[in-house]
């Protein structure tokens, strides 16, 4: 057996693994920064003008706020900044997800320290000056809702559509499907995703089309001449190949009926990006708050307004022990997923899956494989293959994975092992 490593050509690109949406989150992190400065010095300079104390410390209330915008705001600009600085041996892509990670520790912190002041109100109330309270409140609620909206956008909702389905699911896009008009009816023939990797699914599209009773093949033939069979067995209503089918899904594909030969073409779609993780946690961080801010303000309106209207002056600490645990629960689910990042926790099946699809379509065997998160919408990998064509090296799987969405780094060590010889007994 011969091993062979990797090569200089994997080192033929950069190490910028920053999300799509980078500089326009920092944009919008440094206006809702602004936003929040300008009220925190309306606020305390008002406070002091007019003597409410009650203003004064909802303007530093609002400099923590700011703060916590700050925090996510300096991580973006660093980050950008040192995109190209060697001594980031992966890149920066991480450090969103460790302010992210800082953020939802000071969640934690803000969530108890309101949780404290509850119940040390419950257990001993204090007079509330409604006239004050109740209208800062507003202020602070329509500082959030404008806060949320500077900040609103898909960079936060980023899904790693991860899909899991039962047996039965149907989950094939409109443009994954393509139908063929034959004698005996028409067809359709799509990219089926059940789990990951997607396989060919070839069922009747009208009444009166029979599905054939024996496999049949389906040939792709890729830009580059390439060519793969795939049999379609009978599972259910419908034929599935039992091979997956390697990313991208741009090819022709020769479906052979018992009618004849019927040809279509697929094409690669942004969608087909399933299993990537594009969250950008820095920005999630920053929308938690805005919105925990939100619903603090929302809880306390209708705490203080029950308070003053039917005298219930205990709804006012209540309210803010159901703050407390929204926030807590949301900074838990911030910390498990910046911290699994940090760790670089195998961010999932997805893209492991994807790697083995690929490989052992190719009729090798991996042996190792370690997959993990470098920022918004990359992973980087790292394989170990045997393999028995002794002319494979890594830059024949660098160019095999360099197909698939996401994977933007990759080393890989090739272990050639020789066929065995085969003796004739007689």
């Amino acid at each position: 057996m011969s091993d062979f490593y990797d090569t200089p050509f994997a080192m033929d690109h950069d190490h910028v693994f920053l999300g799509p949406g980078h500089e326009k989150n920092e944009r919008k992190t440094w206006a809702v920064i602004a936003l929040c400065g300008t009220m925190m010095l309306v606020e305390i300079i008002g406070g002091n003008l007019f003597g409410s104390l009650a203003l004064v410390a909802d303007g530093l209330h609002m400099s923590t706020h700011a703060g916590a915008m700050l925090i996510a705001a300096l991580a973006y600009t660093y980050a950008r900044k040192h995109a190209n600085d060697t001594r980031f041996v992966f890149g920066t892509g991480k450090l969103g997800d460790l302010a992210g990670f800082t953020s939802a520790i000071i969640l934690a912190m803000i969530a108890m320290l309101i949780g404290y002041e509850a119940i040390s109100r419950f257990m001993s109330p204090v007079p509330i000056r409604f006239g004050e309270a109740i209208p800062i409140a507003v202020v602070g609620l329509l500082v959030n809702v404008v806060s949320a909206w500077l900040l609103s956008g898909d960079d936060h909702h980023g899904h790693s559509h991860s899909h899991g389905h039962d047996d039965h699911a149907e989950h094939s896009h409109d443009d994954e499907v393509r139908h063929i008009e034959t004698a005996g009816g028409v067809f359709a023939l799509s990219i089926f995703e059940e789990g990951v990797p997607p396989v060919f699914r070839l069922q009747a599209q009208a009444e009166g089309a029979q599905l054939p009773t024996q496999a049949i093949t389906v040939t792709t033939i890729r830009p580059n001449g390439a060519r793969q069979d795939f049999t379609l067995s009978r599972t259910s209503d419908f034929l599935e190949s039992t091979t997956a089918i390697p990313e991208p899904y741009a090819f022709m594909a020769v479906v052979r009926l018992p009618e004849g030969e019927y040809s279509v073409a697929f094409e690669e779609h942004d969608h087909h990006a399933h299993g990537i993780d594009t969250r950008d946690h820095n920005m999630r961080a920053a929308y938690i708050h805005v919105i925990a801010d939100a619903a603090v303000s929302v809880l306390a309106i209708i705490g203080l307004l029950l308070a003053k209207t039917f005298g219930w002056m205990w709804m006012d600490p209540v309210a803010g022990m159901v703050g407390a645990l929204v926030i807590a629960n949301w900074s838990y689910g911030l910390v498990r997923n910046t911290g699994g990042i940090l760790m670089d926790i195998n961010p999932g099946n997805a893209m492991t899956d994807k790697v083995r699809a690929v490989v052992e379509t190719a009729g090798d065997r991996l042996i190792d494989l370690h997959v993990w998160r470098l920022g918004p919408g990359h992973y980087g990998a790292v394989i170990s293959v045997i393999t028995q064509e002794s002319q494979r090296g890594p830059s024949f799987y660098h160019a095999m994975l360099r197909q698939l969405k996401g994977l933007s780094h990759l080393t890989v060590e090739v272990h050639a092992q020789r066929r065995a010889a085969l003796v004739d007994g007689n």
